[in-house]
């Protein structure tokens, strides 16, 4: 049945329109598509035209501009001494018992002048900026010498502290004053019997801390300083033997300005026999140091201070590393409570992929093979150790490599006696040496300047400096790829007493340490050798709105 669509009247040309748009003859195709093919094409030649027009100037691509940042003061902040825990600590926030009647904790510092010989302003103060000490007084406008210009230094020999110190030089001349100070305790009685060492260390926002132990007989206190005048907040993230430790409380520790706030890290981790430290603060940058110490039943075990180490990396070197006697070695470590005491390697892996490590030792006389192939898989996100046993006795420089980031520190122990005081340190991985490492020595015991090149030779020029702050004739030394070289820091030069020494180093990597021993006893300490002084630096400035 078929019905009309429009019963009304039709306009003129209706059929023909609409036969011809519902109809399209195949000549009125083709052209359609020759005019949308026309259409198109011009399109494309406009957007051709417009990509290879030059554009407005205002719209180019420019560099950054680099502005010059002034030179800031040299800040290094001296741990206090070491001190006693009083009674049985409640959470996490120690009370101190007096120290030993033979306790003694002294800080060296050496602040190297300019080429000119001007000595920067610097001063040891306390914490919260009281003097203590002044070292060189501000030069003000530098004049010129008289003579020939020679490198000089302020010096700071011997000064007894009582508690976490500052050392501080300023700038001259917009560069950053090469300083470096030192604190060492020692004492020989008491439960805190033995020597620790520590470098002034400059603050910062992120350390890592290898090395600590909460187990039975073992004390572990967490310092956390803060020169500035920013509050820090600092965060803490703990890894053990078995893995991450998840610890109320180890958030959101505040430090304020010109404080040191002591933690117990029993309270945070208890019963870790290998335990490493991320601390991170947000605000004013801090030092951390843990006073690690030991107690077998009556007999002390040893105190050091352990110093924050390179951040994690898939390489890392430790030098100054002293082995002792393996025979020797093995006898004491084999007995109760003394699993501790001989020398090791801990890796401490932050991610969870597991690092398959590469250990490789070098002496004197080259690598010397590790029993076992010195291959270990250190599990993702825990801490390692790698006993440094069966090979000669002597001096070694350590290297650990990865294809997965690690951070690492060697323990190092001397005594070798159960029934005497074994004492230990920790030497944190430390940077590549460059040029004008300023280095303080103590006065007192037997000290070593140890460094290693891993890889290629490397030549090491190194510069007493006397507490005359006169900076003597430089000594060098040619070291081959693969081995570590010792040099004894002698009592004095022309009679004046070795304060520090100016350390530089070119050709293949090279790394230091300074290892302090004393003779008739068994204390030791290790002290890395800290990044030299920073230059002019250059940031890029973005301008926009």
């Amino acid at each position: 049945m078929h019905k009309e669509e429009n019963d009304g009247p039709r306009e003129p040309g209706r059929d023909a329109a609409g036969a011809s748009r519902g109809r399209l003859s195949r000549g009125g195709l083709v052209a359609g598509m020759i005019s949308a093919v026309a259409i198109v094409a011009a399109a494309g030649g406009l957007v051709a035209a417009a990509t290879l027009a030059p554009r407005p100037v205002s719209s180019r691509p420019l560099d950054a501009p680099l502005a010059t940042v002034p030179a800031g003061s040299t800040v290094g902040i001296c741990p206090g001494p070491a001190r006693l825990l009083e009674g049985t600590p409640v959470g996490t926030d120690p009370q101190f018992s007096p120290e030993s009647a033979t306790a003694k904790s002294l800080v060296n510092a050496a602040v190297l002048s300019t080429n000119a010989g001007v000595v920067p302003g610097s001063r040891l103060a306390a914490l919260k900026g009281d003097p203590i000490a002044e070292i060189a007084k501000n030069p003000g406008t530098a004049t010129p010498a008289a003579g020939p210009p020679a490198l000089r230094a302020g010096v700071l020999p011997q000064r007894a502290v009582d508690d976490v110190s500052v050392l501080s030089a300023d700038a001259t001349g917009n560069q950053q004053a090469a300083a470096a100070g030192l604190m060492n305790y020692s004492a020989t009685d008491g439960d805190l019997r033995g020597s620790a060492a520590a470098g002034c260390q400059q603050p910062s926002n992120d350390l890592w801390l290898v090395g600590a132990n909460t187990s039975l007989g073992r004390t572990a206190i967490l310092q956390l300083s803060n020169a500035s005048s920013t509050p820090a907040t600092v965060s803490l993230d703990l890894f053990g033997a078995k893995g991450q430790i998840q610890a109320p409380g180890s958030r959101g520790l505040l430090v304020a300005p010109g404080t040191t706030r002591s933690i117990i890290l029993a309270g945070l981790a208890p019963g870790q026999n290998q335990l490493s430290v991320h601390a991170r603060s947000a605000g004013g940058p801090v030092a951390a140091v843990i006073q690690q110490s030991v107690l077998r039943g009556l007999t002390p075990g040893g105190v050091d201070f352990i110093s924050p180490g390179a951040a994690p990396a898939t390489r890392q070197v430790m030098s100054g590393i002293d082995i002792q006697e393996s025979a020797s070695v093995k006898a004491v470590i084999s007995k109760q409570g003394f699993a501790d005491a001989g020398a090791a390697l801990q890796i401490a892996v932050p991610g969870p992929a597991d690092a398959v490590v590469e250990i490789k030792l070098y002496g004197r006389d080259g690598q010397k093979a590790l029993p076992g192939g010195g291959v270990v898989t250190a599990k993702g996100g825990s801490v390692t150790e790698v006993p440094l046993v069966g090979v000669p006795a002597g001096h070694y420089t350590v290297a650990a490599s990865s294809d997965v980031s690690f951070a690492a520190a060697v323990r190092v122990t001397r005594g070798v006696k159960a029934e005497n005081a074994v004492d230990f340190a920790w030497s944190p991985a430390s940077a590549r040496l460059g040029s004008q490492h300023v280095v303080a020595v103590p006065r007192d015991g037997e000290r070593y300047l140890v460094f290693g090149a891993p890889d290629d030779r490397a030549k090491i020029t190194y510069t007493p400096v006397t507490a005359d702050g006169t900076v003597r004739k430089a000594g060098s030394l040619d070291i081959g790829g693969g081995t570590t070289s010792v040099v004894k820091v002698p009592n004095d030069v022309e009679g004046s007493p070795v304060l520090g020494y100016v350390v530089s180093a070119s050709g293949g990597a090279a790394y230091g340490a300074v290892l302090l021993q004393k003779t008739g006893s068994d204390d030791v300490s290790t002290v890395a050798v800290e990044p030299g002084a920073d230059g002019q630096e250059q940031v890029p400035v973005t301008l926009s709105y």
